[in-house]
């Protein structure tokens, strides 16, 4: 062959070629097992499941019939199963088939078991509708079970059974563990209310001292300077009095830190404090109360009074209100005292006070910190052996660490407390999403 001819065979073989790859494989039997439901959807209009899409692998892992449901073959006969919930509370929807033909669904009598995590099984029984069976109750979330429908057509029984899950992942106790995850039982708890005030650490008035002298004077001697601890009966200053011209002490009425130091050597003593000296072992915490939270605060009360950054806390009781309101902020000033013995509350600080105004008694919360968001819905993670799967929550009143559970929930369930978001990724890592 020359070359001009080798050139002209391989201009063809490209010819042919690019008219294969012009063929749609769908339409060449045995070039492609099995076409994607999406591009044969046949008649009818798909229902939609409302839980998203789904890419084209999801969409092969089983056939679909007409209205885009699995379909369950046996034989002749065939079941095409969806989870309506447009505008409607979820429910299954059977349409039957006789050699791709639809069946007048009065004909046909289904019955579904679907066991769920945990053990329990809901039975669903099915009534007739135009052209499809419809379950007489709903289908409760999480749409996470193992499936076991039977069906009886002119005397004979067909039966499937096939996982149908959402929500759910397998994790080692090791990776558990490791991870830093905790669970927690559901049960009853005491919800508290609470209402947030604002204020600052002063210094207990009750342990503070004006220090004078005892007669006028001249000041000889100073033996302390502000910062300094003293205790009782230390020497502070000693002044010359005037009178008798003798020194005599001027000293510390009790331990504490020396806060002022109003005098130097020489000067002349009066009326004046010379030392402030208080006792930190003990500071007040001043709230601010406006007149809308007034009825609801009183004396006696608890209340946990927290820094600014939150690294400290302590729970107190609301001791006394001030008489006066304040002329710039109309509002009512709330005392706490606070044990200050490790130091940890500095007079001038920036302080919340969480104070608890009611309690429920609540039969069934969740640690507020175990809540997460999984599609439309606030749930938490239920743990069964390495087992978990999400639970989709009708949730109540809540505090700081409690969160009351109204639905969705069993009593005595484990779930995840503590590092929830971890289960919640491996899930939408493994993408473990349902498909109706």
């Amino acid at each position: 062959m020359t070359w001009k001819g080798g050139l002209v065979f391989l201009l063809i073989v490209a010819a042919l070629a690019g008219a294969v790859n012009l063929i749609d494989p769908s339409f060449v039997p045995g070039l492609r097992g099995t076409i994607p439901a999406a591009e044969t959807q046949g008649p009818g209009h798909p229902e939609k499941d409302g839980h998203g899409e789904h890419d084209a692998a999801e969409a092969e892992e089983f056939e679909r019939g007409p209205h885009n449901g699995r379909l369950l073959k046996s034989g002749r006969f065939a079941l095409e199963v969806t989870i309506f919930e447009t505008g409607v509370p979820p429910e299954f929807h059977f349409y039957a088939y006789m050699d791709d033909r639809s069946l007048d669904p009065a004909k046909v009598v289904v019955e579904v078991k679907l066991s769920r995590l945990g053990g329990d099984v809901d039975t669903l029984s099915f009534e007739p509708q135009a052209d499809y069976l419809k379950s007489t109750s709903s289908v409760v979330e999480p749409h996470s079970f193992d499936v076991a429908v039977s069906a009886t057509h002119d005397g004979k029984t067909y039966a499937w059974t096939y996982g149908s899950y959402e929500g759910r992942t397998t994790i080692t106790e090791t990776a558990a563990s490791g991870a830093g995850m905790e669970t927690e039982t559901a049960g009853p708890v005491t919800i508290e209310e609470t209402i947030t005030l604002t204020g600052s650490v002063v210094l207990n008035q009750n342990k503070t001292a004006q220090v004078k002298a005892r007669f006028p004077g001249v000041v000889r001697q100073v033996s302390k300077n502000v910062g300094e601890m003293v205790k009782q009966g230390e020497v502070l200053a000693v002044v010359e009095s005037n009178a008798s011209l003798n020194n005599y002490d001027v000293t510390a009425p009790f331990d504490g830190v020396l806060l002022e130091r109003n005098t130097n050597i020489g000067d002349v003593t009066g009326d004046a404090a010379i030392f402030v000296v208080a006792d930190l072992s003990s500071v007040w915490a001043e709230f601010h109360v406006f007149s809308k939270d007034l009825p609801r605060i009183k004396a006696g009360q608890t209340i946990r009074v927290k820094d600014i950054q939150g690294d400290s806390e302590v729970e107190s009781t609301v001791a006394i209100f001030t008489p006066v309101a304040e002329l710039a902020s109309q509002s009512i000033l709330a005392r706490v005292t606070l044990d200050n013995t490790q130091a940890r509350w500095r007079p001038g600080m920036t302080v919340r006070g969480l104070v608890v105004v009611d309690r429920h008694k609540v039969p069934l919360a969740v640690k507020s910190s175990a809540l997460q968001r999984f599609r439309d819905f606030t749930v938490v993670f239920a743990k069964v052996g390495t087992t978990y799967e999400v639970r989709m929550l009708d949730l109540g009143v809540s505090d700081a660490t409690w969160t009351e559970v109204k639905g969705g929930l069993k009593p005595g369930t484990e779930y995840v407390a503590e590092n929830s978001f971890l289960v919640k990724a491996d899930i939408e890592k493994s993408g473990a999403s349902h498909d109706h």
